[in-house]
């Protein structure tokens, strides 16, 4: 089931209490005794249970426990318990993908591998949870890298006469030496629907202007610096270069198209994937009195290559033009911090600074984070800026601006004050950059701009905002190109992201654990496989399957067993198997499909987060059919919750029969050759152990204050195959 982490809970010492009183213990009386769980047990039954060794000495397979690892690390009294009642301990949530991988796909293997060291001079074993699961992923890495290219616009307004080659007329260009052809072609540009200028070189092509197309002019502003970009692919490893006419002392400058400014180069390559040639053209390189200048695309050196120029990547920037009425916002690149922005609502880490690493471009953006989810409320996350001056009447303007953000989420823009404010439509954002662009007409007096980030929780960057007079001549950047990735392409990056993680876990880990969850939940409650579809919406979801077929197990496990030890056991594991038997056989089914791909399973985990309702008839079918499969079976994650944290007396006996009663019908239907071992997940009853697994309950083998429970005993009798208190000579309870 999904489970982020055990927290850390209070402890407080075992306390057994010699007294004449058989009746009720009153602990809860006690105001240092810690929490009140509910009704006590005879002090008779405390007293026998006390007496219990701990639970590994009656066990003869691996007994584990689920535990919290900066609980272990930190906290004595819990610690002790751990080494002295178990064998092996499997990490919570701390060895998962969501917590080991930061934003880079860098893992830190910091805290496990001070964890496994510590637990192994304990004398305990590390079960390794978990590779591949749909839950616990850093789901952001893993969008980020299949997420859409998005190719930045132009730093200004495009000067270039495009018009020619939208409508395929090639009005005002030139084709002076076709090659084999020149043409304009659909759906062939960066985006499945954007157009693209194909060049054909023909097969006797050795020269550069053998295949050559000119601009139409394009004015010229003395002292201005002005920059030449286009995105460029060809069908084989090609060459280009760009020259002018006339207005240029050198018409060949053959300019650096890194745009590193200044080197001097012969030419361009080109290759199956798109890249941007960028060229700056300086004052310097124009001839006096120059008011105009073209260019030439002259890709006519090697013969028999086709070359696709982006028509809506093709531009010419005036770097040092005026903007018309300037940008209404002082601060809008975040390249120097924040200022001239403030929280008008939201928490106190609502607005920083992120690093350029978070920037759409530059050294910097604005973060916003919005803790919580506020259903029609976008406003309960407002950041505000001044405009330099006030909006006018009757006049146009738009707003502008590039927004990501870590997990799907929603913004919108209004006006200040509240008695002018105009209010855009809610925006949708994602992992990816996006522009977002709003026209208002003002009602005269608008003094500045919210952001509105409060409706769905979650991390946004902001970057690139500008205000300006949409009357002006003058533009904002040009819109960004978004390349959706292709299925395949998914695949393939998805696929090494998956090799990456289990490979560096497994080579990293090749000493320290020898038995791990590899592949984690895989099937539906009907027993089908999930696809993917499935539709959780939690930050840190993310579905290999959906990427990756049928097979992604398949490759998973292969994975698992190349870069780990030949006799490391790898298991699949999934939940309520003896609540949905067909789940049972769809799982079954499924490891019998992986092992036909080639793959081994070693082991089946069932994990069994149970209660005193679950149909006991059905467990042991359950066991049944797993055994069946000649697998190693293991009980992965056992606890048995009771519906309260304040339990009676008679549902605490309830729950040690239930304790008993599972153990004893894995002991009587897994074969001892099949017997992994069985793991309690978690410790005790304590309400921070509980935070975010099984709130408000009591579903452990400790109480709230590490007292043994009844299901202590019923555990240790399971394990023991017999009521081991029937040994125990002498008076219980003395007077």
């Amino acid at each position: 089931m999904k489970y982020k982490y055990i927290l850390p809970i209070i402890a407080s010492s075992l306390m057994i209490l010699s007294s004449c009183d058989d009746n009720m213990m009153e602990w809860g009386k006690d105001p240092e005794h810690g929490e009140v769980t509910g009704a006590e047990l005879p002090l008779a039954l405390v007293e026998k249970i006390s007496r219990y060794e701990p639970l590994k000495n009656y066990s003869d397979f691996s007994l584990g426990n689920g535990i919290g690892v900066s609980l272990y690390m930190s906290d004595a009294a819990y610690r002790k318990i751990v080494n002295e009642n178990f064998d092996e301990v499997t990490p919570g949530y701390e060895m998962k993908h969501g917590a080991m991988v930061n934003a880079k796909g860098e893992i830190n293997f910091t805290n496990i591998d001070a964890f496994i060291a510590a637990t192994k001079s304990a004398g305990l074993k590390v079960f390794g949870h978990t590779l591949v699961w749909h839950s616990n992923q850093n789901a952001s890495y893993l969008n980020s890298i299949i997420a859409p290219t998005v190719i930045p616009g132009s730093s200004g307004t495009n000067i270039l006469d495009v018009a020619g080659l939208k409508s395929g007329t090639f009005a005002n260009w030139l084709r002076n030496n076709p090659g084999k052809g020149i043409s304009i072609v659909a759906n062939s540009g960066l985006t499945s629907s954007s157009q693209a200028i194909k060049l054909e070189a023909s097969a006797t092509s050795s020269a550069a202007h053998h295949l050559q197309l000119t601009s139409p002019n394009v004015p010229i502003v003395t002292g201005h610096n002005y920059e030449i970009s286009f995105y460029i692919k060809s069908d084989i490893a090609g060459k280009g270069r760009i020259s002018f006419n006339g207005s240029l002392t050198n018409m060949y400058p053959y300019k650096d198209w890194y745009n590193t400014g200044g080197s001097w180069v012969e030419a361009f390559a080109t290759t199956s994937a798109w890249q941007q040639v960028k060229i700056k053209v300086a004052p310097g390189d124009f001839k006096a009195g120059s008011t105009t200048f073209q260019f030439n695309l002259d890709l006519g050196y090697l013969p028999n290559v086709t070359y696709l120029i982006d028509v809506n990547t093709i531009a010419v920037v005036d770097l040092d033009a005026p903007t018309g009425v300037v940008n209404l916002v002082s601060n809008g690149t975040f390249n120097s911090g924040i200022t001239g922005w403030s929280k008008a609502n939201g928490a106190d880490n609502a607005l920083s600074l992120a690093p350029a690493a978070n920037a759409y471009e530059g050294s910097g953006a604005m973060k916003v984070i919005n803790a919580t989810d506020n259903p029609g409320l976008q406003y309960k996350t407002q950041i505000q800026t001044l405009f330099t001056i006030p909006l006018t009447a009757g006049k146009s303007y738009t707003t502008s601006f590039m927004i990501r953000s870590e997990a799907p989420g929603s913004m919108r823009c209004s006006t200040m004050p509240g008695s002018l404010a105009n209010y855009q439509g809610d925006q949708t954002t994602s992992t990816t950059w996006k522009l977002i662009e709003w026209k208002i007409t003002a009602k005269g007096g608008e003094t500045g701009l919210s952001l509105d980030l409060g409706l769905l929780a979650g991390t946004y960057y902001i970057d690139n905002v500008t205000v300006t007079d949409g009357s002006s001549s003058g533009g904002g950047v040009t819109a960004p190109i978004t390349i959706e990735k292709t299925d395949a392409e998914k695949a393939k990056i998805i696929g090494d992201a998956m090799t990456d993680w289990i490979s560096k876990m497994m080579t990293h880990y090749k000493t320290g654990v020898f038995s791990w969850d590899v592949v984690n939940e895989p099937v539906k409650e009907d027993g089908t496989l999930r696809n993917g579809t499935e539709g959780d919406t939690a930050t840190d979801y993310f579905s290999w399957v959906k990427y990756l077929g049928k097979d992604y197990a398949v490759t998973a496990f292969k994975l698992a067993r190349q870069y780990g030890n030949a006799t490391d056991k790898l298991f699949i594991n999934d939940y309520n198997l003896e609540l949905r038997l067909d789940k049972c056989d769809g799982l079954i089914e499924y490891v019998k499909y992986i092992e036909s791909k080639g793959a081994a399973v070693d082991g089946i985990g069932t994990q069994m987060h149970i209660s005193l309702t679950t149909d006991k008839d059905k467990i042991v079918q359950m066991f049944q059919k797993l055994a069946a499969t000649g697998k190693l079976i293991k009980i992965s994650e056992l606890d048995i919750r009771l519906g309260t944290a304040t339990p009676t007396v008679v549902q605490q006996a309830s729950q040690a029969e239930m304790y008993q009663f599972v153990i004893d019908m894995y002991k009587k239907h897994i074969p001892a050759a099949q017997q992994y071992g069985i793991t309690i997940w978690g410790v005790s009853d304590n309400s921070k152990e509980h935070e975010y697994w099984l709130p408000n309950e009591s579903p452990n083998l400790w109480d709230a204050n590490y007292v043994r429970k009844h299901a202590y005993k019923g555990t240790a009798d399971g394990l023991a195959g017999k009521d081991v208190s029937l040994g125990f000579s002498g008076e219980l309870v003395k007077p």
